[in-house]
């Protein structure tokens, strides 16, 4: 039996302009590395808001640690910072330069919200749903593989284009 991998991922850092780019593509490329690649522009823009966020609000440091978990077909990010104080959703006007990071997190995110942490700070967090295709198998060769068989008829699998392909088992991290 195959066990489903670990589908976790932790980034600790101080929330500067410089480091918010880094961890920008460190999520990119753990999602591409899940086969996540529909979700990585969401998770790149909401994980942007919330490291702004922490850079221009949270007291008395800036440091915090990200985190990405996929968990029955939800991908969830979250950020931890040690303010207690809790952000809240405003209505900016039209001319305001900032303000729109938590609105644009509810727009494209399925779910979000904040949890305290005792006295210990935050999390914000949001979720999106992953693709269900993310969690089959890919169609092509596992690398390293030596044979294509023998397999038994009942083992070959169809892809949704109708393509046979024999089922192999591997782990996909």
């Amino acid at each position: 039996m195959i066990s489903e991998p670990s589908r976790h991922c932790t980034v600790e850092l101080q929330a500067l302009p410089s480091r918010i780019g880094q961890v920008r593509r460190i999520i990119s490329a753990q999602l591409r590395y899940w086969h996540l690649d529909p979700l990585i522009d969401q998770a790149a823009l909401g994980v942007t808001e919330l490291l702004t966020n922490v850079h221009r609000h949270a007291q008395p440091d800036k440091a915090c640690t990200v985190e990405v978990e996929l968990l029955l077909e939800r991908l969830t990010v979250s950020v931890h910072d040690h303010d207690p104080r809790l952000p809240t959703v405003r209505e900016p006007s039209a001319s305001s330069t900032s303000g729109r990071g938590l609105a644009l997190i509810a727009a494209v995110s399925e779910s979000w919200g904040v949890r305290p942490r005792g006295g210990a700070g935050k999390v914000v967090w949001f979720t999106l749903p992953a693709p269900p295709r993310c969690f089959a198998l890919p169609p092509h060769p596992v690398y390293g593989a030596t044979t294509d068989g023998p397999f038994e008829l009942e083992s070959v699998m169809y892809l949704e284009s109708g393509t046979p392909f024999a089922a192999r088992s591997a782990v996909v991290g």
